[in-house]
């Protein structure tokens, strides 16, 4: 399939009494999409988090304990983004969610669903400040691909898209997309990601999709600032837009942000545009720095 319709989510952090709760909003945010025909559906990093309401001020007032009263939802979150990918025909990115390890640690893991359940899975490899000091969620190891319907897929986890040779990887073993899950509570934090989501899509000549958390729920320990606009980001050259921004969100509320992405533009545009960034990334290797 070299077209496709993507939704990237600007999702809002809600407050739950009971699992049906969830349940009834991810299905209308998943309807809605599939409504417009998208396809590919992208969700950010750490909605997740809003299950912790789940269990009581108690726990999510509390970092460490919230992350492991989460895990007596994983299975019915993932049974529930199982059940909608199939119900609606689409695949689609869940919201990170921290899983934990056999060893007693816990990773932030990207899955991403299609008809037929769980495709494939990416955890963030770089982690921020808050992650390591104040949450102590590990990184992870592996630099993945993931084969779908469409193509290859690569997942960069809010952090990860500033550091060039995750996404470069990536595309080097076939990705044409990059999925950028993210969750920044400051418009800095934004920016940061938002440059490196285009600075990715620049350098590799390719799509770079991004989902942030959005909105205020000061209730949660973990996700209760969250600042940034859904975008689609591309090549800067010929048939694109001049700023490499195919779409994005407004800054007043949560919504859907819709994009059609063409893949055969992306080979075309790296054999026949203004510039080849990623042909010429090689070149870089052949340079020597001041003595």
């Amino acid at each position: 399939m070299s077209k496709l319709k993507a939704a990237v989510a600007q999702y809002d952090i809600g407050y739950f009494n009971q699992w049906s709760e969830f349940e009834t909003k991810l299905t209308h945010w998943v309807k809605q999409a599939a409504s417009h025909d998208a396809k590919l559906l992208v969700f950010p990093e750490y909605g997740s988090m809003e299950l912790a309401s789940l269990f009581g001020e108690e726990i999510y007032k509390d970092l460490g304990k919230q992350l492991h009263a989460m895990q007596d939802v994983y299975q019915d979150y993932e049974a529930l983004y199982t059940e909608l990918a199939r119900q609606f025909d689409v695949m689609v990115l869940a919201s990170t969610f921290p899983v934990l390890q056999e060893d007693g640690s816990f990773r932030n893991r990207a899955n991403l669903y299609g008809v037929e359940g769980l495709i494939g899975y990416q955890d963030k490899l770089i982690m921020t400040r808050f992650e390591n000091e104040q949450w102590l969620i590990h990184a992870g190891t592996d630099i993945k691909v993931i084969d779908t319907d469409v193509g290859r897929i690569g997942i960069n986890i809010c952090y990860d898209t500033e550091f060039p040779l995750i996404a470069h990887q990536q595309v080097e073993a076939g990705a044409d997309v990059i999925l950028a899950p993210s969750c920044t509570d400051t418009q800095a934090g934004f920016y940061r990601v938002r440059i490196g989501c285009q600075a990715r899509a620049l350098e590799n000549q390719c799509y770079v999709l991004q989902s942030p958390t959005f909105g205020n729920a000061e209730w949660s320990e973990a996700v209760d600032f969250n600042t940034g606009r859904a975008s689609v980001y591309t090549p800067v050259d010929y048939g694109f837009p001049d700023n490499g921004i195919l779409a994005e969100g407004s800054a007043e509320t949560a919504q859907w942000v819709y994009a059609d992405l063409d893949l055969t533009e992306i080979a075309r545009v790296r054999q026949a545009g203004q510039v080849f960034n990623y042909r010429d990334w090689p070149l870089q290797n052949k340079l020597r720095g001041p003595n």
